[in-house]
């Protein structure tokens, strides 16, 4: 078994191999990379409800969000630098605090990931709704559910080439239609832009407000997966930064144009598919099948893509001795993880069907905050363990963990008693986890053996 002290020697070896890899993505492919991670199927759903919550001081709420995740993408940026194996938040937190944490951290990502796949599983029903209503309701809407994900899932199952044609959606099915509704709603209702006052954002108080910023984290999101080819980027402690930035930057002004569009078309009206219906106003009914095919087009591939990736996760547990190998078990034809496969679709069907996009998408928000805080605290932890390691050095990088930590706890208590109750069987999986990893190493040690 390896112990800690030899992962963290591993890791800084990694770090130092790292340096002959072919360096090929620049700044702007680093940025283009942010943009398409973070702008998936979430923005579709989400202005409606931040418009019922702040009503007109929505807007500012996309920029305060931004702003709040620069500060956590700080501290992701110079952990993940200092890294080149898979594993991602999962192999950072282990680093720095040992297996318990990781495991932790590992299983919260898990938990994001599930709780992503099933919003937008959500999010696919409500904008086919525009096509064929009855699909909303009852029985239709289960079957529907359970024909997405097992589309998806399939796919997955019978191999990796399958699985990763149906997740490769192009940023033009997302971006297009937002980019039509952002000039034509600027191009009608610029001109009648007013200044948001003190009142409209003091108004709403503060659990509104912390609700809309734990929903917007997850719009946010997702960022941290274009950090995975490190090793492959020029210049990484210029070129990751500027990425990151830029990317966020970017985003936030899409975001935060499309929530004034929002709210100056249809106001802050409940609605399941806001985008569809801003379409509606400015182009027609043409328009809102428009955004209604762009968006199902989305979601499913970010369904298809969570099939591809979550399911992998215990290939990095097996790595570290973290889990039996067996659940990482492969097809013998396909060649693909098929048994988690099948159980993590089983689970996003069952949390889509029982939940809506907003219940499942702030569970999935709350997930992120316990990985987003475990990474802000590795930032200083590892500043100790590996002083001299060749990475990024974020500026006052203590004070802006600390501060990324404490946002990300704050958020956490704006989450519902069954997200908690949720979470906490997570944690009970996760610390079970430990127990048999911790077992299986005690075991090895007085063995003297090592497991392959």
């Amino acid at each position: 078994m390896i112990a800690d002290s030899e992962l963290r020697s591993q890791s800084v070896s990694a770090l130092r191999e790292v340096l002959v890899f072919v360096r090929s993505i620049g700044r702007w492919a680093m940025t283009a990379l942010v943009i398409n991670t973070i702008i998936g199927s979430g923005i579709f759903g989400v202005p409606s409800e931040l418009a019922r919550l702040l009503g007109r001081a929505s807007p500012i709420a996309m920029v305060a969000a931004a702003a709040i995740m620069a500060i956590i993408m700080a501290s992701f940026a110079e952990v993940a630098s200092q890294f080149a194996e898979p594993g991602g938040a999962y192999l950072y937190v282990r680093t720095a605090f040992g297996r318990f944490a990781g495991l932790q951290v590992g299983w919260f990502w898990l938990l994001a990931v599930l709780g992503g796949a099933a919003a937008s599983a959500n999010l696919f029903v409500a904008y086919l709704g525009e096509l064929v209503p009855r699909v909303e309701q009852g029985v239709a809407r289960v079957v529907v559910l359970a024909a997405i994900v097992g589309s998806a899932a399939a796919a997955n199952y019978l191999g990796v080439r399958a699985g990763t044609i149906q997740s490769n959606v192009t940023a033009v099915a997302k971006l297009a239609p937002l980019a039509l509704l952002i000039v034509m709603g600027v191009a009608n209702f610029g001109g009648d832009v007013r200044v948001v006052g003190v009142a409209d954002i003091t108004t709403p108080g503060w659990s509104p407000w912390l609700s809309a910023l734990l929903l917007l984290l997850f719009s946010y999101g997702g960022y941290e997966d274009a950090l995975v080819p490190a090793g492959e980027v020029k210049h990484p402690r210029k070129t990751v930064p500027f990425g990151l930035l830029a990317g966020l930057a970017i985003c936030a002004g899409v975001y935060t144009l499309l929530q004034f569009v929002t709210v100056a078309t249809v106001g802050s009206n409940p609605s399941a598919r806001p985008i569809a219906d801003v379409a509606s106003v400015l182009v027609g009914p043409g328009g809102a099948t428009l955004v209604a095919v762009a968006v199902i087009i989305s979601t499913y591939g970010w369904i298809s893509g969570s099939m591809l990736n979550a399911p992998r996760f215990p290939y990095a547990l097996a790595a570290h001795g973290d889990c039996p190998p067996s659940l990482g078990a492969l097809h013998p034809r396909f060649n693909t993880p098929a048994p988690a496969i099948v159980v993590f679709a089983l689970l996003v069907w069952l949390l889509s069907a029982t939940g809506t996009f907003v219940w499942v998408a702030q569970l999935s928000a709350g997930s992120m905050m316990v990985l987003y805080a475990g990474v802000c605290l590795a930032l200083i932890r590892l500043r100790r363990l590996q002083p001299d390691a060749d990475a990024l050095r974020v500026p006052a990088g203590r004070v802006v963990a600390i501060a990324g930590a404490l946002i990300a706890i704050v958020l956490l208590t704006q989450l519902e008693v069954r997200q908690i109750a949720l979470m906490g069987v997570t944690a009970f999986v996760a610390s079970g986890n430990w127990l048999w990893a911790w077992r299986h190493a005690t075991r090895d040690a007085r063995s003297g053996t090592t497991p392959g």
